[in-house]
């Protein structure tokens, strides 16, 4: 008897968040333990009808899909496509093709929880068993660093990240170089991204092959080498620095571990700068996976008593940050980016963030959701846990810290090329100037077609202090 004789016929490596050939232990394992495997991916139509499959989101997936059967194709495979609840159509998929076995990430938020025990559950009905794999969407698996005294997870990041740094890690996996799937199974057409309505005119592309390409060229023009010297472009706003590569980690088409070694490897305080910001990353799945409820409940409640969208002042205030017209040019600019490519540089979300949460004190939720409908990148872990890090509910150590748009004007856009680039009706003042247009000679601002600020900054973090306040 052959090796390949004793293995099971067929596996499926159900893709969630790994849409990926390098690096991506689902479909190694799905390959190495059976002598065909099905690639699966499932469009999940309760997270269509929820609402969470932004027009963003969705091109830029049916872009990874694309690019990964065709991945597969070149290696005599072949990406297949069902639509439904997951765990139906993947014990469907099983009893089609016989399959002993189906391989999954490990997910973190309540929904791919609650997932992954529907489908264990129906897996178990047609004899198949489940196989779930951890550290394929983060570098080390949430759950796998706990704190002594008996806690389940870190809530304080460095004392995270000695431990993380010191954790052992696997090797990255190669891409296959031969995947067969059975003639037999049928699949869906694949979506077509950029038919998509609704996009950002700005979106980037996504799949394995344009991510890779993304990095390489960040690399090879000195991104890395930079990322140490004033973050890297993480302060520096109208430089754009940053890698750009969070959408490519939402969606699995890069491999958070693969990064992580080859950062490693090239070395220095850059690549150094670089992995902690994975690390973070990682700390806000593992607060995530411990406390499912923290994607719509405080972490650490305040009291707070939040201002809301529904009518009133607080309404044209929601309305005006989300359409970047608070008449504070770095906190417009941000939005605006978002609304343009689907994305923001990340001082830029804090500072809205901030702005919306500890000026203007509304619900964190509400500005959480706001971003969650536009960025591509839209993850749960890193989007709600850095909304309540910015409210002052979620890990921040100094929850009442508040950062003022002006102060950060000065340190991240001190010469406004940030604002001039995405608030074009200041793209004529020049310098420092254009982050206060309310100082302009009374002539020139008055042929602004851009509004006053929404409320003064003093009142309005007075505000956030006063409410803060117990009863």
């Amino acid at each position: 008897m052959t090796p390949s004789a004793a293995l099971p016929a067929v596996a499926v490596a159900l893709l969630t968040s790994d849409l990926r050939l390098r690096d991506n232990p689902v479909l190694h394992a799905a390959l190495a333990g059976a002598e065909a495997a099905v690639p699966l991916f499932v469009r999940d139509r309760a997270i269509e009808e929820s609402g969470f499959a932004v027009p963003n989101r969705q091109a830029f997936l049916a872009d990874c899909l694309t690019a990964l059967d065709e991945g597969l194709r070149e290696r005599g495979g072949r990406l297949v496509v069902r639509s439904g609840d997951p765990a139906t159509e993947t014990a469907r998929l099983v009893r089609e093709c016989g399959a002993r076995e189906v391989h999954i990430a490990a997910g973190v938020s309540d929904y791919a929880q609650r997932r992954e025990t529907r489908l264990r559950t129906a897996l178990e009905e047609v004899g198949c068993a489940l196989r779930v794999h951890d550290a394929v969407t983060t570098v080390v698996a949430p759950g796998t660093l706990t704190p002594t005294g008996g806690r389940d997870h870190f809530a304080v990041f460095t004392p995270y990240f000695r431990r993380w740094a010191r954790a052992g890690r696997r090797s990255p996996l190669a891409a296959p170089r031969t995947v067969r799937v059975p003639e037999a199974v049928g699949s869906l057409p694949l979506p077509r991204g950029r038919d998509v309505r609704g996009t950002a005119p700005g979106l980037a592309r996504g799949g394995e092959r344009a991510g890779r390409e993304r990095w390489a060229s960040w690399r090879r023009k000195g991104g890395l080498d930079r990322y140490g010297q004033r973050d890297g472009g993480q302060s520096d706003l109208g430089a754009d620095a940053t890698s750009r590569l969070s959408p490519h980690l939402h969606f699995g088409s890069l491999s958070p571990l693969e990064l992580v070694h080859e950062a490693a490897a090239k070395g220095g305080t850059g690549a150094d700068a670089f992995v902690r910001q994975l690390a973070w990353r990682d700390f806000h799945h593992q607060v995530l996976a411990a406390r499912p409820r923290a994607a719509h409940a405080d972490y650490r409640p305040r009291g707070d008593r939040w201002r809301t969208d529904r009518g009133g002042g607080a309404a044209q205030e929601v309305d005006a940050w989300r359409a970047g017209r608070t008449g504070y040019p770095l906190v417009d600019a941000g939005m605006r980016q978002l609304l343009h490519e689907g994305w923001m540089h990340n001082r830029a979300r804090l500072l809205a963030a901030g702005f919306l949460t500890k000026t203007l004190y509304v619900d964190w939720r509400i500005g959480a959701a706001h971003f969650l409908a536009h960025l591509v990148d839209g993850d749960i872990a890193n989007n709600q846990m850095n909304w309540q890090w910015a409210a002052g509910t979620g890990t921040d150590t100094r929850p009442n810290r508040v950062l003022n748009p002006l102060t950060q004007a000065r340190t991240c856009d001190p010469q406004g090329a940030y604002v001039r680039r995405w608030v074009p009706e200041l793209a004529h003042i020049q310098g420092a100037a254009v982050h206060q247009p309310w100082r302009l000679p009374a002539a020139e601002r008055a042929s602004l077609d851009y509004p006053d600020p929404v409320v003064d900054l003093g009142e309005g973090q007075a505000r956030f202090r006063a409410a803060r306040q117990p009863d």
